[in-house]
């Protein structure tokens, strides 16, 4: 419903009082006479202006002010999209779907990190695809089970090209567009080495991964690792749990 145009609001007719309009009647030939204001509803005593002009100024703006009142009620507040079933982008994913804005943006490059020598895990998605909401939890347990071990660091894929296997091998080691397959998600583990450990793409078991930085690391697998699953909490949220939970 269209809101009223000012025009709509604004009064057709200007309250005048007594005193003024018999001076203009005059010509201003005597003294101004004491103005007494009308009273909305009272008796014009034929002057024409009472319940005429001011009355009908007062009606046209309580009309006005109760249909802008009446469209903000049923126009109301827009409706929230964000949702795990489609490719809109409803923001920071990881935040939106896991509870966890923290894991961006990473704190260390593809680069940085195996150049330190560091276990890294590198999980490609896009902010606007379905199945990178749904993996989100996925990446905030990798987090949450690992945390200074290794370096977790989740790329947006947008900058990174087309995903061209040909053109990807001619780029440094620590380039990440040299190890994306052009899918989403998809989680790399690099070993200290900076060797690939693993290569997976699509909604990757959790356990899958735990196995891989395990080896890659020499640490045992978390206490809670195996057959993990993700679970939704609420209309926007997940978490991944493990068997016994």
């Amino acid at each position: 419903m269209p809101l009223p145009t000012t025009s709509a609001l604004r009064p057709s007719g200007v309250c005048r009082t007594r005193g003024a309009r018999n001076q203009h009647q005059q010509g201003g030939a005597r003294a101004p006479q004491p103005a007494t204001p009308y009273t909305v509803g009272s008796s014009t005593n034929g002057s024409g202006w009472g319940d005429i002009g001011c009355g009908a100024a007062v009606a046209a703006l309580l009309r006005g002010l109760a249909l802008v009142l009446v469209t903000l009620l049923l126009v109301g507040a827009p409706p929230a999209f964000a949702s795990l079933e489609n490719d809109h982008y409803d923001g920071n994913i990881f935040a939106l779907y896991a509870g966890n804005g923290s894991l961006v943006p990473p704190r260390s490059s593809l680069a940085g990190a195996l150049e330190a020598q560091r276990v890294t895990v590198v999980v490609y998605y896009l902010d606007d695809s379905s199945v990178s909401k749904r993996f989100a939890p996925v990446v905030s347990e990798l987090q949450r089970l690992w945390g200074n071990s290794i370096e977790l660091i989740p790329l947006v894929t947008d900058p990174l090209g087309r995903g061209d296997a040909k053109q990807a091998a001619k780029l440094p080691v620590g380039d990440p567009a040299r190890y994306w397959k052009g899918l989403i998600p998809q989680v790399v583990v690099f070993d200290r080495e900076g060797q690939v450990v693993f290569d997976a793409s699509g909604q990757v078991e959790v356990d899958a991964i735990n196995a891989a930085v395990s080896k890659a690391t020499g640490l045992p697998l978390p206490a809670l690792s195996g057959s993990g699953s993700t679970r939704s909490f609420n209309e926007l949220n997940s978490e991944v749990v493990g068997a016994g939970r």
